[in-house]
């Protein structure tokens, strides 16, 4: 099943989808490159709920439980949430999540009180900054799960058949595919 939307009315969808503690494979724009998946290609769910980490690596990503995830979070609101001065475009920098944030943000804290952060902005993922932000407006909180968009053993989801395979065969609620929300 699936419903195409215009691009305004998918970010709410999606963003009340997240909020709603759906698991979202998320496929829009161009494949990225390098070691991370920075909102093109990626999983994204609800950083808030302290079960997600759980849900996420052994329904969906088939892995070890101990196994983290990351944060994408508004490059504006990002040192709010984490000990970090300065912006993370490609999730390379691990920072502290601040104390007051750790009960706010458990599916993305690590053991020792950390995490990789992705900061992003409007100009660099104008589609992926509006989700999030759309997501803060009915969460409060600009910050979202993200991992690669595959499961162990594979690699990340290259074309619209990949995520496609990836969403059927796994417990992700619902796939977006550019402008097309699809259900099971």
């Amino acid at each position: 099943k699936y419903k195409k939307f215009d691009e305004k009315e998918l970010i709410k969808k999606t963003a009340r989808l997240l909020a709603e503690n759906k698991v979202i494979g998320w496929f829009c724009g161009r494949m990225e490159f390098g070691p991370r998946a920075l909102g093109h290609r990626s999983i994204l769910a609800n950083a808030s709920n302290p079960q997600m980490k759980e849900i996420i690596n052994l329904k969906i990503k088939h892995r070890e439980p101990f196994r983290p995830f990351a944060p994408s979070a508004l490059e504006e609101n990002a040192s709010g949430y984490f000990d970090l001065d300065c912006p993370s475009p490609f999730m390379l920098l691990v920072a502290s999540v601040r104390p007051s944030k750790r009960k706010v943000l458990p599916a993305i804290t690590h053991v020792d009180g950390t995490a990789r952060v992705q900061t992003v902005n409007k100009i660099d993922n104008g589609k992926y900054y509006d989700l999030i932000k759309e997501y803060e407006k009915l969460s409060g909180v600009p910050v979202v799960l993200n991992t690669s968009f595959n499961v162990r053993g594979e690699p990340i989801v290259c074309t619209p058949q990949d995520a496609y395979n990836c969403f059927i065969k796994t417990d992700i609620d619902f796939l977006i595919l550019e402008n097309f929300l699809i259900s099971k």
